[in-house]
This record gives C-alpha cells, structure tokens and sequence, in this order.
C-alpha cells in the first residue's frame, strides 16, 4: 500500500490556527509555531473572561444594592434577609436595576425588609 503524506491536514490545521490569529503582530500572525502558542493563550483567557464577567456583574449589582440600601437605613445583608423573611424573590440583577431605574419601588421594598426584620 503505498504511504499517504499528511501535507494536506497539516495545511488545514495550520491555516485554521493562522486564521483566529489574524489580527496579531508581526510573528504571531505569520508562524504557525509563534500563532499556536499566542492562540492557545488567547482562548485560556477568554474562557476565563466569561466566567470572571458574571462574577463582576454579581459586584456591580451588590455594590449598587448596597448603595441604595443605605439611603433607605439598611445595610445589604439586613435588606435581603428582610426580602426573604417577607418571601419576595426577587434576583439581584433585578433589585440592582430597581435601585437605579425606580428609587420609589425600591424604597418601598426597603420599609417591608425593615418592617420584617423589626
């Protein structure tokens, strides 16, 4: 049987490797040895960048909630435990946005937490 050279796989392999690193400077862009390796890196870190943004969104929205909890006389932590003792589920991407968007709504969700809390 005769041998089959794997020239044409390598060349779909490198050439698929050399197209996500478009855009890359000199070396990174052109070698497929240099490219691998800086595309490697730049997938490990995206990966990572997707889990790492919906632990700063979770930030944001406590650092808000917190904010406009202190205007109305709570603190974070006493403002939810309130809203569970008075069984409103309400997530804190919504409570964030609430606390930016409708101060009256919150404000009033504010007085049930500390009436349930007292």
């Amino acid at each position: 049987m005769a041998r089959i050279k794997g020239g044409l796989n390598a060349k779909k392999k490198h050439n698929r490797v050399l197209k996500l690193a478009k855009g890359y400077r000199g070396a990174r862009s052109k070698q497929y040895r240099v490219a691998k390796q800086s595309v490697m890196r730049a997938l490990a870190t995206a990966y990572r960048g997707r889990k790492e943004r919906k632990r700063q969104f979770r930030q944001l929205w406590i650092a808000r909630i917190n904010a406009a909890a202190r205007i109305n006389g709570l603190s974070y932590s006493k403002l939810m435990y309130g809203l569970k003792q008075a069984d409103i589920q309400l997530n804190r991407k919504v409570l964030a946005d609430m606390a930016v968007n409708d101060a009256e709504g919150f404000a009033a969700l504010a007085k049930i937490a500390k009436e349930k809390i007292a």
